[in-house]
């Protein structure tokens, strides 16, 4: 299990040491009722731990086990479960704003990078922006807008031609910050420079950057010293010239935005991106098909073929159209202390786990030369299309968790409870801690029988899964590529965030708006029938998605990549199968209630230590 600074698990108490006069009194009387009849009264009382004695028999001992084990899950279920926290669905309305305008912000290129990788003698270079307004925010929280072009290999002379459309750019002006960064996974990206461009006046009239747009000189103040070393030895010793890159950026007014006014917004293009992570897929058992196009390749005839698989996690992003509904606004719920100061990255640990978290997100969607990129038309049947091939459409039972930001960004992995973070829930990971966010849940897809986009969770009509025999689509042909063949079932299962439940019909709209032709299902997460769904799912997923491979979860924040002895034993985790590799708590635990186990894992060489370790713009100079 984890260590106490860890973010896993939430911790059981201390010596059987309770956090509150309750807990404490219901924990003496646990106790009590399993006391030896013979002890004294002071040691029925306290428990034999208190006064330092050891159960006089194996028998009592396993008691002890069982009773803290029971009263550790009672402990996670009942923070989890804790009655009105501060956060979850959050009703402020937008404040009132003038209305605005529909910018378009396009990225060329860029130039004269400096080489970050002397090796390739180039760099792997990519644009992150970032767009504030003095916009009203509902509280303080609200991110920025933000967009991240793709990356383009080995070069120092990137063409991106990226676009970028955000709705209700205020008259006031706007700031926009570029980042030019070299990608250098899985270290830290190289900062190359930036280029902050401040617009105090926007309206219908203003002429933007002009029809070309405009070159800006890029600052290497901020970047990296080594790039920016060696690029000024080569060009002294060889071609001569500046080091200084420049950025081509254009920017035009569209028109006039749309309400909600005070939403600042993108609404295009709508893009999507693919993360992929082969270890990361071994360690939980998350299988693909080798060829992915057999995913939604209807003419596919050869079942041999589409049998061929591998181990791949993949992380799945997808920018749909704004504006998200405004009643789609949750806060963290802080049912416990350390969670505000882990969001708030304030105290010790607030900010060790802070950081931790966003390194599982980076290490999760994180990007390299794996990472796939690409668009659809908004709110069209290509659109759903995308999103059931990102699904893997009905195949493998498989259930998805989700979140989706305040700009309508959505994310989503197949990640089940044996890759989750039980105490700071596997939302926090997926929203990179974010304060706000629209909403977050689960979602599986289900095959209907006849091509009727049912909205009904209950259809008249067969559906995959449950029904194995459903022909026409998986496991035993390709599955249909018209997305009014699907319905989505998706809930508001998140105790990070717990949506609320009046919140869901707005969430409905929204994702019909952006999958035109797919059945919407929105349940509750407090439903018995998608319970039971859910297990549904997870028998189909036993049967046709293969072995269940569980991960470990005693790592400390630092383990931010794997060793070479985790390398070497994924083997052994894939064959582990549904029983899985358990932690150092749950091995001791088995170990007490029969120590002839003992002799398997010290036959294991090892195995059974712990696994981890601890009017016109203005160009303005800054970081």
């Amino acid at each position: 299990m984890s260590s106490p600074g860890q973010p896993g698990l939430e911790q059981p108490p201390v010596n059987g040491a309770a956090t509150d006069d309750s807990e404490r009194a219901d924990e003496h009387a646990a106790t009590n009722e399993h006391a030896a009849p013979n002890e004294p009264a002071h040691i029925q009382a306290h428990g034999p731990e208190s006064v330092g004695l050891r159960p006089s028999t194996t028998s009592g001992l396993k008691e002890r086990v069982d009773i803290e084990k029971k009263k550790f899950s009672e402990k996670k279920e009942k923070i989890k479960s804790k009655a009105d926290p501060p956060g979850g669905f959050d009703p402020t309305p937008l404040p009132d704003a003038p209305p605005g305008f529909t910018v378009k912000f396009t990225f060329h290129k860029a130039s004269n990078l400096p080489v970050a990788d002397i090796k390739t003698n180039a760099a792997d270079p990519f644009l992150h922006a970032t767009l504030t307004a003095a916009v009203p925010k509902r509280h303080k929280e609200d991110p920025p807008l933000v967009r991240r072009t793709p990356t383009i290999r080995k070069t120092t002379e990137p063409v991106w031609e990226d676009e970028w459309i955000v709705a209700n750019v205020p008259s006031t002006g706007f700031t926009l910050k570029c980042r030019l960064y070299d990608e250098d996974w899985p270290d830290h990206d190289d900062r190359l420079g930036n280029v902050t461009i401040k617009v105090p006046h926007v309206d219908e009239d203003w002429e933007g950057l002009g029809a070309g747009g405009q070159v800006f000189d890029v600052k290497k103040r901020s970047g990296s010293k080594r790039a920016y070393l060696f690029s000024g030895l080569s060009k002294t010793l060889c071609t001569g010239g500046s080091i200084t890159p420049q950025l081509h950026i254009s920017i035009e007014v569209l028109g006039k935005s749309d309400p909600p006014h005070a939403q600042m917004c993108t609404i295009g293009p709508t893009t999507w991106v693919k993360h992929y992570s082969p270890m990361i897929g071994r360690l939980i058992g998350t299988k693909v098909n080798e060829n992915e196009e057999h995913d939604a390749d209807s003419t596919a005839r050869n079942s041999s073929e589409r049998q061929t698989q591998k181990y791949d996690f993949q992380a799945n992003e997808m920018q749909l159209s704004g504006p998200v509904p405004p009643k789609l606004y949750h806060r963290f719920v802080e049912f416990r202390p350390m969670i505000g100061r882990m969001f708030s990255d304030r105290g010790l640990r607030g900010r060790i786990l802070n950081k931790a978290l966003h390194k599982q997100h980076a290490r999760v969607y994180n990007y390299d030369s794996t990472t796939e990129y690409g668009s659809f038309k908004a709110r069209s049947e290509e659109a759903s299309l995308q999103f059931l091939k990102m699904a893997h459409f009905d195949e493998g039972g498989r259930i998805f968790t989700y979140i989706i930001t305040l700009d309508g960004m959505m994310r989503f992995t197949e990640t089940g409870k044996e890759f989750s973070i039980d105490l700071l829930s596997k939302h926090t990971m997926h929203s990179d801690v974010a304060t706000y966010i629209a909403c977050a849940g689960e979602f599986f897809i289900r095959r209907l029988a006849h091509p009727d986009a049912s909205d009904n969770p209950h259809p008249p009509e067969a559906t995959h899964p449950p029904n194995k025999e459903l022909s026409g689509g998986p496991p035993e042909s390709p599955p249909p590529a018209n997305p009014r063949h699907y319905q989505l079932i998706i809930d508001n299962d998140s105790g990070t965030y717990r949506p609320d439940k009046s919140v869901l019909p707005d969430l409905k709209k929204f994702l019909e708006a952006n999958f035109p032709g797919l059945g919407i299902a929105v349940m509750h997460c407090g439903d018995e029938e998608l319970t039971k769904m859910k297990k549904q799912q997870a028998e189909v997923k036993k049967s046709e998605g293969g072995a269940h491979v569980r991960m470990a979860l005693n790592r400390s924040p630092s383990a931010s990549s794997f060793s070479s002895d985790d390398e070497s034993r994924l083997g052994d985790l894939e064959r582990a199968g549904e029983e899985g590799v358990k932690s150092k708590k749950e091995r001791v635990f088995d170990v007490i209630q029969d120590p002839n186990i003992l002799r398997q894992y010290v036959g294991r060489g090892g195995e059974a230590k712990g696994e981890g370790s601890g009017a016109g713009p203005v160009l303005v100079n800054g970081a």
